[in-house]
C-alpha cells in the first residue's frame, strides 16, 4: 500500500475514534508534524518514511493533560496504544515495523526524557518540538495556558527577574523554562537550525511584549533579545 493510503487510513481512524477536547494535539498537529518530518527527511540520512509516517499519527494517541501526575507515562501509554490499534484495526500493516515505531511514539515527549536511537525517532522528536516553536508554539502556549486557566503573564515581572520560573503558573514562564531550552535538544541539523530560527521569533515576542508594557509601542526592548538571543 502507498504512503499516501497509509496517511488516509491513519486520519479515517482518528477522526472516527480519537475524541478529545485538546486542539493543541488534534489531527491538524498531526499532520503538521508529519509535513515537517518529511521536510526533515529530505535533509537528513535514509529514514523509513512509513515508520516516521505511523508514528506522527500515532505519537499522542494518548494524550494526558499538561497537569497530570501521570504525564511523564503519556508517550509510554501511547506507544503501547498505537502497536494495539495496529493490531486490531490494520491487520495489514506490516509487524517488522512495530518495534520502531513504538520507540518513536516513546521517545518523541519531552517530558518522558526518552534519548531516541534510531534516525526515524530523532525525525519524530525534532518534527514534534517544532511545532513549540515559532509562530504555532506561539499560539499553542496560550492556547493551553488558557485551557489550564493560567495567567498570560506577571505585568510587574514577565521575564522572572526576581521571582522564580513557574511555568505551572504564568503562560510566559514556559518560553524560559523549556521553549528557548528546545533548540539544543534537537536531534538533526535540520531541526537545530530550525528551531533556533524559531526559537528567535520568540525572543523577538518575548522583546515586543515588555516593550508594550512599559508604554513602548513602537518598539521592542532590545536587552530582552541580547540577554536570550
Amino acid at each position: 500500500m502507498s504512503l499516501l493510503k497509509w496517511q488516509q487510513q491513519f486520519e479515517y481512524y482518528l477522526r472516527e475514534h480519537w475524541n478529545h477536547d485538546d486542539k493543541a494535539h488534534d489531527i491538524a498537529h498531526l499532520q503538521r508534524v508529519w509535513k515537517t518530518a518529511q521536510h526533515i527527511m529530505t535533509e537528513e540520512e535514509t529514514a523509513c518514511d512509513l515508520v516516521v509516517l505511523t508514528a506522527c499519527y500515532f505519537h499522542d494517541i494518548v494524550n494526558l493533560p499538561k497537569n497530570s501526575p501521570q504525564r511523564q507515562q503519556a508517550s509510554l501509554l501511547a506507544a503501547r496504544e498505537t502497536i494495539r490499534i495496529l493490531q486490531t484495526h490494520f491487520p495489514d500493516f506490516p509487524a517488522v515495523y512495530y518495534d520502531a515505531i513504538a520507540h518513536a511514539v516513546h521517545a518523541h515527549s519531552f517530558s518522558a526524557a526518552i534519548t531516541p536511537e534510531s534516525i526515524e525517532a530523532k525525525i519524530v522528536q525534532d518534527a514534534d518540538r517544532l511545532e513549540s516553536l515559532g509562530a504555532i508554539g506561539l499560539a499553542r502556549v496560550f492556547y493551553v495556558s488558557g485551557a489550564l486557566g493560567r495567567p498570560l503573564f506577571d505585568s510587574d515581572d514577565p521575564l522572572a527577574l526576581h521571582r522564580p520560573i513557574d511555568d505551572s503558573y504564568y503562560a510566559l514562564d514556559h518560553f524560559q523554562n523549556k521553549l528557548l531550552k528546545l533548540p539544543d535538544t534537537m536531534q538533526t541539523e535540520t531541526g537545530k537550525m530550525l528551531a533556533r530560527h524559531n526559537a528567535d521569533f520568540l525572543i523577538q515576542y518575548m522583546a515586543k511584549l515588555c516593550a508594550e508594557l512599559t508604554g513602548d509601542y513602537l518598539q521592542v526592548d532590545e536587552t530582552v533579545i541580547r540577554r536570550f538571543s
